[in-house]
């Protein structure tokens, strides 16, 4: 087992109608002035915007508000934010949305405490001082980032897509109500699952694991299938609504790798500059690129690792030859994706074979996969890649 530090100060609260304790709970931080973020305005038209305002109206909290915050966030929208921050003298975030809002909101809180290019502190160039306390009431089920302290912020005039951790970017609070995603689309729903499925599986296929972590992300694998089934099917079902979030709300945060080994998480490496590049949905880039890479990375050494994937995620026959069960394994991952109706060809999403070297170049350059649980070459990327056109 290897050496570890942990640390997850969020607060839940989950279940029905928590967001009627919103502006309580902002008071409870100590909000003087709320700033509410969200995207493409879905919360608006629910209702859910205006319920979170009556309640910080009943707490008499000032606020004003930001929407339009997109899939894929970039680092212009994020000075936008901390801007109006400044302007207003906000105190206090509150991010109403999935993940893209979630991780916005958590630049945004980073940056406006800091006086130079907010680029300087998601490229690590400066480690923040402090940050904005950020509450989020969530209504898409996928990414996890309300229960960890990292967001994802591209800069389209380079095609970068970053990975932004700071310990001070835990949300204070998530509140948590799974009735918020029964609109949720299909097609959203299941690249929610992918994401999730993936987040799980680059913390499973690791060199150095534990008994205790193979088997809660066994058994989150098998529940996000399930509920993702049961979602599609019956998109009003709390309980599976209820417990798929919960699984993608455990997959993100260190816990499922804790004494782990390194993975490197080279399919979200990999996914990032498809969907910089190209702005495609993030769970369907990786359920694309994830059976690929898997088959490109089955060895003699990885081998046994595929086989306990096999046979404790899909139940597959222990009595089989270990080559049989390991790509049966692949083919079942790749058939469970398949099967909640994911594109799983990038040219299905708009991808073609023009810009793989670049993309290829700048994974291997950026992404650090050189020392990931196998390590990739940009060859190596530039095949995972082509095989997933």
């Amino acid at each position: 087992m290897i050496d570890f530090s942990f640390y997850s100060p969020t607060e839940f609260v989950f279940g029905r109608n928590t967001e009627t304790r919103t502006g309580a709970l902002a008071r409870q931080y100590g909000a003087k002035k709320v700033m509410i973020l969200y995207g493409g305005g879905s919360a608006v038209r629910s209702g859910l915007i205006g319920r979170v305002k009556a309640s910080i109206d009943s707490e008499g909290i000032p606020y004003i508000e930001m929407g339009g915050i997109q899939p894929n966030p970039t680092d212009g929208k994020v000075r936008e934010g901390i801007d109006l921050v400044r302007g207003s003298g906000a105190d206090f975030l509150l991010a109403v949305g999935g993940g893209s809002v979630l991780d916005c909101s958590k630049a945004i809180a980073a940056g406006a405490k800091y006086d130079g290019d907010p680029w300087d502190l998601i490229t690590y160039k400066v480690k923040a001082q402090a940050a904005l306390p950020i509450v989020d009431i969530l209504t898409l089920a996928a990414t996890g980032s309300e229960y960890d302290c990292g967001g994802v912020i591209s800069r389209t005039e380079t095609n970068d897509k970053i990975g932004y951790m700071d310990s001070l970017l835990f949300p204070v609070c998530s509140i948590l109500d799974p009735t918020y995603t029964f609109s949720v689309s299909k097609k959203q729903t299941a690249a929610g699952c992918a994401d999730a499925m993936n987040h799980v599986m680059e913390q499973y296929f690791a060199a150095d694991t534990t008994l205790l972590n193979d088997g809660i992300c066994e058994a989150e694998l098998r529940a996000l299938m399930a509920n993702a089934r049961k979602c599609l099917a019956n998109p009003k079902d709390y309980t599976a609504r209820a417990e798929m979030m919960l699984c993608c709300t455990y997959g993100c945060n260190g816990i499922l790798s804790l004494g782990n080994s390194y993975s490197g998480w080279p399919c979200h490496a990999i996914e990032h500059a498809l969907s910089a590049y190209y702005d495609i949905t993030h769970g369907e880039g990786l359920a694309i690129i994830t059976p690929r890479w898997m088959r490109h990375i089955l060895s003699e050494k990885t081998i046994d690792r595929f086989v306990k994937y096999g046979i404790n995620v899909f139940g597959i026959d222990a009595s089989l030859p270990k080559q049989e069960i390991a790509e049966k394994a692949i083919d079942e991952t790749y058939r469970f994706f398949e099967s909640i109706n994911i594109p799983m060809h990038l040219r299905e999403v708009g991808i073609d074979d023009s810009r793989i070297d670049e993309m290829a170049h700048h994974i291997a350059v950026n992404e650090g996969l050189d020392k990931a649980y196998v390590p990739l070459s940009e060859q190596d990327i530039k095949k995972i890649l082509v095989e997933s056109l």
